[in-house]
């Protein structure tokens, strides 16, 4: 014991070892190369987390699609123009009384000329079913928006022998600016409009009525996760681009315009998320004169779309 220098259970200064010092044998340097972030569970492939996130997200679509029942469009103008496009309706309101003028006219013949009912109420009646909205003595009855499946999109766009062009939003809540959107990709020449599961609107009856009928035509899908539904697109051979007002570039030089493509379109307030910018292979901004504060989605939407359109007919890809 008494050649011992240290006591059975003594402390050990800090910062000491036992021992020799272990080098890292080059490996430091190997570590120091990153790999980049690390996805969260849920949005790893086979992943237990991500399968549950997949799941829960298809039965909470399924339950939405189950609870979701018709919509009313409100107003002399966007119940013809409904009519006229074909919309899927089911029943025609007309108030009691009504000043029939040619929309009310027209209305009441294309109803009838389809086969839809079409009830004479009181006016009451149709301020109670939609809500108070201005409606003018007229409404229609639609049933719940079918949505189709992104893959459904990419095979009508690949089908079509045009160049492929898909809408996607990003976190749109407002019903009136996804109409706009839809109506805009209608205009302009795209195949479909995709919109994330979650944190968006849907195709409601103020969508409708903002549309003015285009939605009848327009192929609008609803992605579980948009991220993921944009790099299958990107496997596809379509090209990702956001608009964003801190692009990398201005829609001026938007070269990939007559590529196949899909336009990104963010939120009203934050823009396009983190995942999505990150998926892109470019972002775009909008030059506007100084002082003036950034155009909402919809408008944003339709003049890169238009510009898209404009490089595909001079370049004689339309």
């Amino acid at each position: 014991m008494a050649g011992n220098s240290r006591r059975r259970g003594a402390m050990r200064k800090p910062g000491t070892k036992k021992g020799a010092v272990v080098g890292s044998g080059g490996q430091r340097r190997k570590a120091l190369e990153g790999k980049g972030p690390t996805p969260r569970a849920d949005e790893r492939p086979g992943h237990p987390a991500q399968r549950k996130a997949t799941a829960a997200a298809k039965a909470e679509q399924r339950r939405t699609k189950q609870e979701q029942g018709p919509e009313l469009i409100a107003g002399r103008n966007p119940v013809v123009e409904c009519l006229r496009a074909g919309v899927p309706a089911t029943a025609l309101y007309v108030a009691l009384g009504i000043d029939a003028d040619d929309r009310v006219t027209e209305a009441v013949q294309l109803a009838a000329d389809r086969g839809i009912s079409i009830l004479e109420v009181a006016r009451t009646e149709i301020d109670r079913l939609t809500g108070g909205a201005v409606h003018m003595g007229l409404a229609l009855q639609v049933p719940p928006f079918a949505y189709a499946h992104p893959d459904e999109l990419l095979t009508t766009a690949q089908e079509s022998g045009d160049v492929p062009l898909i809408v996607a939003l990003d976190g749109v809540t407002d019903p009136r600016n996804l109409g706009a959107v839809i109506r805009s990709a209608s205009a302009f020449g795209a195949h479909g409009v995709v919109v994330p599961q979650r944190r968006s609107a849907g195709v409601t009856a103020v969508a409708w009525r903002t549309s003015a009928g285009t939605a009848a035509r327009m192929p609008v899908a609803v992605a579980t996760n948009l991220t993921r539904t944009l790099r299958a697109y990107a496997a596809e051979g379509l090209m990702l681009v956001g608009l964003d007002a801190d692009g990398s570039m201005p829609i001026d030089d938007l070269t990939l315009a007559t590529s196949p493509l899909v336009v990104v379109v963010g939120s009203e307030g934050r823009g396009l998320s983190r995942l999505v910018r990150e998926a892109c292979d470019a972002t775009v901004s909008i030059p506007m004169a100084a002082g003036v504060e950034s155009l909402n989605a919809s408008v944003a939407a339709g003049v890169l779309l238009a510009e898209v359109a404009r490089r595909r007919r001079a370049a004689g890809r339309v």
